[in-house]
């Protein structure tokens, strides 16, 4: 059989359209298809900008009042991103644990872009071969049980000036400003443990700190591109596009400069007290790393390491300090808790914290309430997949709601009420497993810098009780106390914790 070619431009148009017939059928049925996906419930959107005008000014506390409405597994549409928040520890537990690796990838967000040198850090790097490596250098090199205790000293170095700098304080019954004091504190420490020194100091307050603090406001900033792709040049007319690389160009050259440093000075001492920096360039030269570590990933992951053990510790110390002092009879237990363990020593030592029972539940009770990141992620599915029988779609981005799960009435009593003694004699741990407590995450996202963290709150707080009383300012009460939060990469305190030392 042959076939005859059309010859008129109608017979032409026909011939074409027969062809094409089959390929538009098989579309429709694709589009048919999607359009029956059993998706998760949605509130009602509007036009463009979806339910962004629904995010609020905190997030956390917004998407829990939709959740209780539209139920545990929630579709937002952010711009144009679809975006599932989940509000119950039955579907956390089955995202981190059931279904994990199809959660673990990560959108590349515009801020996160910038500062992380394309997304090149433990914290935002896509899940893949590269992340793995990356993240089992940092653990089994940096954030190890056995490497965060070698780090002991400098803890122990820096709360000792905390504390000298309260007696101070104390002698001339000063007001201290608790919140900036923490936060010098937590950077010095980190700062310390990653680069080997404290960062430059002007006007009393670390310059790298304060940089580290504006890119934890930064990185969660709106942008355009972030929720509209098509329109990520509004960020340039914004000008986000330029504070973002101020910001950016300041750190760059603290970390060029740093890096040059330890290459010059390249000193060989005991590995063990040796800071995140030194570990990576002696792997680096001695070719024991897996991976190459440009100058650029190198830069990201220290960047990532102070930055996370910076910003969350002194949050989740500033909220511990503040619900103390609003509850005079638990600092009260607590004071006399450390004041029996430690006796008659002139400082804490780390070893009497692990007799320090009702501190360390002051501190789950600090982070069940006080989770400095409340909303996890953000993830992104990598395929799609099926949850309670709904259908999440590829690349949908996931937030994991941790507050409503950690303030859930059917999982805790009285759930806004700040009770260390619900942790007594309570298996109920923040380490991933016990899905109704996930302060730190879980699964292969799960926040590597636990133990780094926690032992610098433990050592803090337990100091801060040892060795002072603590009272409001003259006629404040402790219900005058201001419990806003403001939020940022973490949430923390809106105003500044200023308390008045005693001895």
């Amino acid at each position: 059989m042959t076939i005859s070619c059309p010859t008129s431009a109608n017979e032409n148009l026909l011939f074409f359209f027969s062809l094409l017939l089959p390929f538009l059928l098989f579309k429709l049925r694709q589009l048919d298809g999607k359009g029956k996906l059993n998706l998760p419930p949605s509130p009602p959107k509007l036009p463009v900008i979806g339910n962004l005008h629904q995010l609020g000014r905190l997030p956390h506390r917004s998407l829990r009042v939709l959740s209780s409405k539209y139920g545990p597994l929630m579709l937002l549409h952010l711009g144009h991103v679809p975006t599932l928040v989940v509000s119950s520890a039955e579907m956390a537990r089955e995202i981190m644990k059931n279904h994990d690796i199809v959660f673990s990838n990560r959108p590349k967000t515009t801020a996160a872009n910038i500062f992380t040198y394309g997304c090149v850090n433990v914290g935002f790097a896509p899940y893949g071969d590269y992340w793995k490596h990356v993240k089992k250098v940092t653990l089994l090199q940096f954030l190890s049980p056995k490497r965060v205790q070698s780090f002991q000293f400098v803890r122990e170095e820096e709360v000792t000036l905390l504390v000298n700098q309260i007696q101070e304080a104390c002698l001339s019954k000063s007001l201290v400003n608790l919140t900036d004091m923490l936060l010098a504190v937590s950077s010095n420490i980190s700062s310390r443990c990653v680069f080997g020194k404290k960062t430059e100091v002007k006007d009393g307050k670390s310059t790298f700190g304060e940089l580290s603090r504006r890119m934890a406001m930064q990185v969660t900033a709106f942008s355009f591109g972030d929720f509209f792709p098509s329109l990520g040049w509004m960020d340039n007319l914004t000008g986000l596009i330029a504070s973002l690389k101020a910001t950016s160009r300041a750190v760059d050259a603290l970390l060029d400069q740093l890096i040059e440093e330890h290459k010059i000075l390249n000193v060989d001492e005991n590995d063990d007290k040796k800071d995140l920096l030194h570990i990576l360039l002696k792997l680096q030269k001695e070719g024991m790393l897996e991976i190459e570590l440009t100058q650029d990933n190198l830069k990201a992951v220290i960047l990532d390491m102070f930055v996370g053990g910076t910003d969350t510790a002194a949050t989740i110390q500033e909220w511990a300090m503040a619900e103390l002092v609003k509850n005079p009879s638990i600092m009260k237990k607590a004071q006399e808790e450390v004041r029996r363990v430690v006796g008659k020593k002139s400082k804490v030592d780390e070893t009497d914290i692990t007799q320090m029972q009702y501190l360390q539940c002051i501190i789950k009770e600090t982070l069940r309430l006080h989770a400095p990141i409340p909303l996890l992620g953000p993830r992104q599915t990598s395929a799609s997949v099926k949850l309670e029988g709904y259908d999440i779609p590829l690349k949908t981005t996931v937030y994991v709601n941790i507050w409503a799960i950690q303030t859930d009435p059917k999982l805790w009593d009285q759930p806004k009420e700040f009770l260390p003694e619900r942790f007594m004699k309570n298996p109920i741990d923040f380490k991933g497993q016990d899905f109704q407590f996930i302060p730190f995450g879980g699964g292969r996202r799960g926040c590597p810098g636990m133990t780094f963290g926690i032992a610098a709150v433990e050592c803090v707080i337990a100091n801060l009780l040892y060795h002072f009383n603590w009272e409001l300012p003259c006629g404040k009460s402790r219900i005058d106390l201001d419990m806003s939060e403001v939020h940022g990469f973490t949430v923390h305190k809106k105003f500044p914790l200023l308390l008045v030392p005693t001895v």
